[in-house]
């Protein structure tokens, strides 16, 4: 396991180089958006939110982060991401700085080399959501924790990451239904901000 030796901003780094080297990853998220879908804000909070750190680290980090946004944009790369409809509706700060990261799932969803769907809360769920994963060119699978990732290696470990993966992937809604609940989950999080 990868400790925080260098900090948030070394993780991060760590982080980046890892997607960096890597043309295809799925993503499962069932508490928060993945780093690599974050608005600058939401990652900002998610580094920073309910944790005792060095806010110099933190905004270090969070400008790491966000750089590392670009590998989604770049060609010959693919990407799915699958996410609970939890980790859509778990927010960091404010409701109001959700339609924002609610926008950009729905720009992401678009890429041609990206497959991006969320589990609806009114589906019957393929298994325990335990916590979410990140396979890299299936030969590792990290899992974040809150003191550093775990880094997977074994095939049966992989293999079983990848069942799941696919699991909650086939209870997944996608392209314009994935749209539209993301429409529905921002009008939520519109009415939260003005109360």
């Amino acid at each position: 396991m990868s400790r925080l030796k260098s900090g948030l901003a070394g993780r991060e780094a760590a982080n980046a180089a890892r997607v960096r080297s890597a043309q295809w990853m799925a993503v499962f998220s069932s508490a928060m958006i993945p780093p690599l879908l974050q608005t600058a804000e939401y990652a900002r909070l998610a580094l920073s939110i309910g944790q005792d750190v060095d806010q110099d680290d933190a905004a270090e980090a969070t400008g790491v982060r966000v750089e590392s946004h670009a590998v989604v944009f770049e060609p010959g790369r693919k990407f799915a991401f699958v996410l609970t409809e939890g980790a859509v509706r778990t927010w960091p700060g404010s409701p109001s700085l959700m339609p924002a990261q609610l926008d950009r799932l729905a720009q992401v969803s678009t890429l041609p080399h990206v497959r991006l769907g969320v589990v609806p809360w009114n589906v019957e769920a393929p298994a325990f959501p335990l916590h979410g994963f990140t396979i890299y060119d299936g030969a590792v699978s990290v899992v974040e924790s809150l003191t550093g990732d775990l880094t997977l290696t074994e095939t049966g470990e992989i293999d079983t990451h990848m069942d799941v993966f696919e699991a909650f992937a086939a209870a997944a809604v996608y392209d314009d239904a994935l749209r539209d609940l993301l429409r529905q989950i921002g009008a939520d999080y519109r009415a939260l901000a003005s109360t």
